[in-house]
Order: structure tokens, then C-alpha cells, then sequence
């Protein structure tokens, strides 16, 4: 690639190459698992394309890679009808049935070919994303993006679907037409959430105090009817496209034509399928992909069997509820049956003591389990469980095996020795606590060795610190070399200290010794720990761990108070004025800065040069103490503009309407908020008299 464009003297033409360059990182790095760049070169692209389009506004266009995360917040979704319906599938759990409705396809395909494509059945949340050309450029840019709802109607959760990076924001007219495709066409396909983005949101979840998501198709679900982009974009959703709609009608080319196709728009398409001709081979397939199903990386819950001909799959038709050309093999709950050895108790970032079952092995869904968590101390009481029980064993969500019952039979006798819950942590033998109220046990040490590996971690984890290289290996070598205490050691490590590290390897059955990082490796990890001491407060507070304070919560905290020494000194009514800030949060947050270990950890942050400031938010006092929602489409603000011009002029906004409401602000297709203000006699007003309060000017009743 040449030299790039100027952008002082060529802008449109600066911005037409980061979109195209941007655009190929992505599809590397979220379809292809392939980047080429590190993040930092990515978000400097990123950034200079979003100069260019400030500095030009008529440069921006709605398919460029800053627009994934624009869009306002939606007030609910609109019902959207299909193209054509989203049907169910019919299912088969045996050999047996499948032979049965191969059997019928051959009968009723009258001569005409019959193989089979076998594609894994993700378990996630099926979409339809329409397509349609921008007559500017001939591209077909996403317009819709459509859940599947009853089969007949969704919901229209565009914004949302933007966000996602596996989903094309635009086709350029090339690609449409070398695969043979119109200007206008319609993908479907599943959406569904890594199983480490799923134990990232329970984690989240656990440390704000929220209910844990029970599964990862579940949390997909939930986080795409979610009515703010922002919150979608973070949740790591990844797209899988596996039919193809021209004018309403299945890809004439056929299924394997289908995918190829998809592949080629630049969509990602499962690899893991098999063109097969005979019942034999669907099982084969069935059966391999049951065995490789624990290391996917995401949830699936069996097979889909599909006609490969077009010409076949018209000739079979449908039923009232299913295409009698395809087929979904379940594959069986994934359970087992165990004896429980012994049970250990983990400690975590936060000092949860967490017991863990020590099972006899046993083989589910395609892994050896030997450990289970069993949740807290009331779970083992409720189970009556004793170790040498034999208890039954799922995979929660795919993902987490959990014990869900004690078996007891003439096969099976119980076991006798009772668990006992330790009064001390079993990692630095301090005393454990239980809050009043609360389920958990807690180790109330703060250089409790367990708590400062897991609070590393999290401490080191892209989206808080951001520290590349800061994984599992390191931070154990870390603590146990004694490298380091507390967080703030890590901004004293230097090449000396990360070339002790070392790492047991096995050669020729012989075992050596050998360093963890090399050369690269360390600057790499040290290059990042110094980045990171400009993260901000907002990252600081999310790394510190302090009990319920999340992401957002912690960047409210930041704009709010706008450095930790402000905060470090707020009392709980202070901090319970911040938005979403109740009395739970403001008690863990005071109380976290009155423990002294707390204080010097602080200390020696701001010693080794961490950023601990944040811009504070400007705020006037013309709105004070009064509560505006918003609803339907403004004629100049968007719905975030206008939020935050209530919110810097010291009012808050609300999702719903209640007798707390001081005024609803309607637009354009107004919803059923605007009725509800009226069924409360919550004053109505329009933009104008908004914008008349914001300067000042009394509303005349």
C-alpha cells in the first residue's frame, strides 16, 4: 500500500482508505481469527478516521467502522414482519429417526439428488439482517437487523446489531456481484456469546451484586433486546451466517453454494460442516461433533441435517411448522453420574470462599469432569450433601459443571462424612466472615495471596487495565517468586524481575526448566504495564475491585468526582446523589477507603505515577432535583443530546414514568410513556419548552 492520502489536503480521500483498512482489520480479526495489527495500531486508525469525519461531518457515512457504536438508545423495539417465516425445526435423537426422515426424503425427492450438508446447531439467538444498495455507490449496506420472535414477526434491534464486529456494516457491489447476488438481499443467522464472554458477564455481574446470567444463549438473548448499543458492544456477541435470501426466496445455488457464498461477502460462516450422503455419515459427524463441542469455545446443542440441492428442497416443501428438507439432531442432556471424593474451597478476587465438589472423573459433553462448584455453604445444606455421595453432575450453560442432586438408592448409599465450613481462609488461614444477609463466606484479608492472583487478573484484563501478557502463567510466578505483594508492585517490576519467571516444560518425556518470557515478551508486558498508567480513574476504580462497582458505575464516579482524593473523601450522601449510586454501593465504597492496606495501595499508585483523575463533568444547578423521561423522536436532539443537557444542568433523566416524574419530553411517534404521564398527570412537554428551561425561562402552566 502506498504512501497514505494527506488528510489536511485529500480528507475524503484519507477516510475512504482508513474505512477500507479498517474494515479489513476487523474481518481479520472477527471473522478470520487472523489480525495482522496489535490493538493500539487499530484504535490509531480508528482515531484518526474520527478527526477526519469531526472535521468533515459530510465525510461520514452510516456503514464507517466508528458508526458500530452510534446509535441512541432505543425506547423499545418496533415488530417487523419477515420476508418470509423463520420456521422451527423438527428433531430427531437417534440413528433410528434419522434414517426414518432420510428415508422420507429420498420418497418424496421422486429421483432428484439427495446429499446432505451437516452444520452444528448453535445455540444462541437466530437473526435476519436485510441488505439494500445506496444508489451513492452501489454498495447494500445493513438496514435491518430483525430477531426472529414468533417466526413470523421480530423485532427490529438494528442499533444493536451494528455493534456487533462480525456483522458486515456494508457488501461493496464487487463482491455482490462476482457471487451472482442483486443489490438488495437478506443474511440469517445466529447470534451467540463466547463461552469467555459469558464468564466475563457473570464475573461483572457477581462484583455488582446483580443475579449471575444462567446461560450463555440466555445472556445472548438478553443482551441484544438490551436498549443501549453501548451495553451490546461490550459483550463480546459474535454473528454466524448460514442462509442466504434473494427476494424473499432461499439461494437458488443451494446450501454449500450458500455458505461459500456467505464466506465470500466477508460473513462468518461456521468451518465446522461436511457435505454427506448417507445416515452412516451424518453420524460420524454427529458423533465427532459431540466430542469436539468442549473445545469450540461457544455453546452447541446438536446438528442440522439440510438437502444440499435447491431444486430438491423445493420439491420437498414444508409442513405447517418445518421444511421437510432439514433436520435438527439434539444431542442429550449433558449429565453424569458421580461420586463426590472431597470438597476444597476456592478463594476469589473479592475473598468469596467458593467449595468445589472433588468428583471421580466422569465424561459429559465431550470433556472429563473431575470438579464442581457447589455454589456456597446454604447450596451443600440444602443438598444434605456428604462427601462419598454419589450425586448426578450437568454442565451448566455448557460451560460450568454443577452438582444438582444427591442419589440415593440401594446402589448408591449415602456417604457420612459431613462438610464442614472453615473458619479460616484456607490460602492465608485469616478468619472468613458472613455479612448478615448475605450467602457468602469472605477472607477479610487484604494480602490474602489467592485474592491479589485473582485481583491481578482482573486488575491486568483488557477492558479495566489493559495489560497484554498480565495471564494465568505470569501472575502465578509472580506471586510465588514474592515479585509481587500488591498491586502497585507491578509498576516496580522491570526485565530483571520478569526474566525469574519460569515455566516447567517436558521434552522427549524429559522435564526442564526453561524462562516464561523472553526478550520481546518482557518488554511487551512492561511496555503495557506503563501504558496502563494512563488509563484514568474510571479503569483504576474497576481495577481496585472495589465490591458492586462495575464499569459504568465506576465511570459515573469518575466524571462525578473527577480524582480518588475526592472521592477517597466523599461521604455516603455525597455519593449516593451520582446517578445509580443507592446506599449498598455508597457503604462498599466508604468502607473500602477507611481500610488502611486500602489507603496505602492507593498511595502507592499515585507514587508510581498512575493517571487517578478523570474530566470532572460540568454541572449547573438549574435543573436540580427534578426527574425528566424522554419519548419518541425530538426534532433537533437526539436522545442522548438531550440527556446529557439535562444531566449537566443537574437534573436526571428516568427510563419510566412514575409519580416521581417532574416532566415527560415528547416527540415524534411519542409511545406508551407518553400515555402513562398522562394516566399520572405528569406534565407533558415538547423540545422547545425543554430547550426553554434549560436557559431558564419559567414554563407558563
Amino acid at each position: 500500500m502506498g504512501e497514505p492520502p494527506n488528510a489536511s489536503s485529500n480528507p475524503a480521500g484519507r477516510a475512504a482508505q482508513l474505512r477500507d483498512e479498517l474494515r479489513r482489520h476487523e474481518h481479520l480479526y472477527y471473522v478470520l481469527d487472523a489480525p495482522e495489527i496489535s490493538d493500539a495500531e487499530y484504535d490509531a486508525l480508528m482515531n484518526e478516521l474520527k478527526r477526519i469525519e469531526a472535521a468533515h461531518p459530510e465525510l461520514l457515512t452510516l456503514d464507517s467502522p466508528t458508526q458500530r457504536v452510534g446509535g441512541k438508545p432505543a425506547e423499545g423495539f418496533k415488530k417487523v414482519r419477515h420476508s418470509r417465516p423463520m420456521l422451527s425445526l423438527d428433531n430427531a435423537y437417534s440413528a433410528e429417526e434419522l434414517a426414518d426422515w432420510a428415508a422420507r426424503v429420498r420418497e418424496l425427492a421422486g429421483g432428484l439428488p439427495v446429499e446432505y450438508i451437516s452444520e452444528l446447531k448453535l445455540d444462541g439467538l437466530s437473526v435476519a439482517l436485510r441488505y439494500e444498495t445506496d444508489l451513492t455507490d452501489s454498495s447494500a449496506r445493513l438496514v435491518t437487523g430483525i430477531t426472529r420472535g414468533d417466526g413470523q414477526t421480530g423485532e427490529d434491534v438494528t442499533s444493536n446489531i451494528r455493534t456487533i464486529r462480525s456483522v458486515p456494516l456494508s457488501i461493496s457491489a464487487e463482491k455482490l456481484k462476482k457471487a451472482g447476488l442483486p443489490p438488495s438481499i437478506e443474511v440469517r443467522g445466529e447470534v451467540v456469546m463466547p463461552e469467555a464472554a459469558f464468564l466475563r458477564l457473570n464475573e461483572e455481574k457477581e462484583q455488582e451484586g446483580l443475579p449471575l446470567a444462567v446461560n450463555p444463549r440466555n445472556a445472548a438473548a438478553g443482551t441484544l433486546r438490551t436498549l443501549e448499543p453501548s451495553t451490546v458492544a461490550s459483550r463480546g456477541l459474535v454473528f454466524f451466517a448460514y442462509f442466504l435470501l434473494v427476494e424473499g426466496e432461499y439461494f437458488a445455488a443451494g446450501q454449500t453454494a450458500t455458505l461459500d457464498a456467505l464466506a465470500a461477502l466477508g460473513f462468518r460462516v461456521n468451518p465446522h460442516r461436511a457435505r454427506v450422503d448417507s445416515v452412516e455419515g451424518m453420524m460420524k459427524f454427529i458423533d465427532d461433533a459431540e466430542a469436539k463441542r468442549a473445545a469450540l469455545g461457544y455453546e452447541i446443542d446438536g446438528v442440522v441435517l439440510k438437502v444440499d440441492s435447491h431444486a430438491t428442497q423445493q420439491r420437498l416443501g414444508y409442513t405447517g411448522r418445518a421444511p421437510r428438507w432439514a433436520i435438527a439432531y439434539k444431542f442429550t442432556a449433558k449429565s453424569g453420574v458421580t461420586q463426590v471424593t472431597g470438597i476444597t474451597v476456592q478463594v476469589g478476587r473479592t475473598g468469596k470462599l467458593t467449595p468445589v465438589a472433588e468428583l471421580t472423573p466422569v465424561f459429559i459433553g465431550g470433556t472429563t469432569v473431575s470438579r464442581a462448584t457447589l455454589h456456597n455453604a446454604d447450596f451443600i445444606e440444602r443438598l444434605g450433601l456428604k462427601i462419598g455421595d454419589t450425586v448426578k453432575v450437568e454442565r451448566g450453560g455448557d460451560v460450568i459443571p454443577k452438582v444438582v442432586e444427591v442419589i440415593e438408592d440401594a446402589e448408591h448409599p449415602r456417604g457420612e462424612q459431613r462438610f464442614e465450613f472453615p473458619s479460616q481462609c484456607p490460602e492465608c488461614q485469616s478468619a472468613v466472615v458472613r455479612v448478615e444477609g448475605e450467602v457468602d463466606y469472605r477472607c477479610v484479608n487484604a494480602d490474602c495471596p489467592a485474592k491479589l492472583r485473582e485481583t491481578l487478573l482482573h486488575f491486568g484484563r483488557r477492558g479495566v487495565m489493559n495489560i497484554e501478557g498480565l495471564g494465568d502463567a505470569v501472575v502465578q510466578q509472580l506471586v510465588e517468586k514474592l515479585l509481587v505483594k500488591r498491586i502497585a508492585d507491578l509498576y516496580l517490576l522491570d526485565e530483571n524481575a520478569l526474566s525469574l519467571l519460569e515455566h516447567e516444560v517436558n521434552r522427549n518425556g524429559v522435564k526442564k526448566t526453561q524462562r516464561l518470557l523472553g526478550p520481546v515478551e518482557i518488554k511487551a508486558v512492561l511496555d503495557k504495564i506503563q501504558g496502563s498508567k494512563r488509563a484514568g480513574l474510571a479503569r483504576v476504580l474497576m481495577g481496585l475491585g472495589i465490591r458492586y462497582v462495575g464499569e459504568r458505575t465506576a465511570q459515573l464516579l469518575a466524571e462525578e468526582f473527577g480524582s480518588i482524593e475526592a472521592l477517597e473523601k466523599a461521604t455516603a450522601e455525597e455519593l449516593e446523589r451520582v446517578e445509580e449510586v443507592g446506599p449498598r454501593i455508597s457503604q462498599a465504597i466508604v468502607e473500602f477507603f477507611t481500610v488502611e492496606s486500602n489507603k496505602a495501595l492507593i498511595e502507592s499508585l499515585r507514587d508510581a505515577g498512575v493517571d487517578m483523575t478523570a474530566e470532572k463533568k460540568q454541572r449547573s444547578t438549574q435543573l436540580a432535583g427534578q426527574t425528566f423521561v424522554l419519548t419518541g423522536t425530538l426534532p433537533s436532539l437526539t436522545r442522548e443530546e438531550a440527556k446529557k443537557r439535562i444531566e449537566d444542568a443537574g437534573g436526571k433523566t428516568a427510563g419510566s414514568v412514575s409519580k416521581k416524574t417532574n416532566y415527560v419530553v415528547a416527540g415524534e411517534d411519542a409511545g406508551t410513556k407518553l400515555d402513562k404521564a398522562r394516566q399520572l398527570n405528569v406534565q407533558v412537554i415538547d423540545e422547545a419548552k425543554l430547550l426553554s428551561l434549560l436557559e431558564g425561562i419559567p414554563l407558563k402552566i
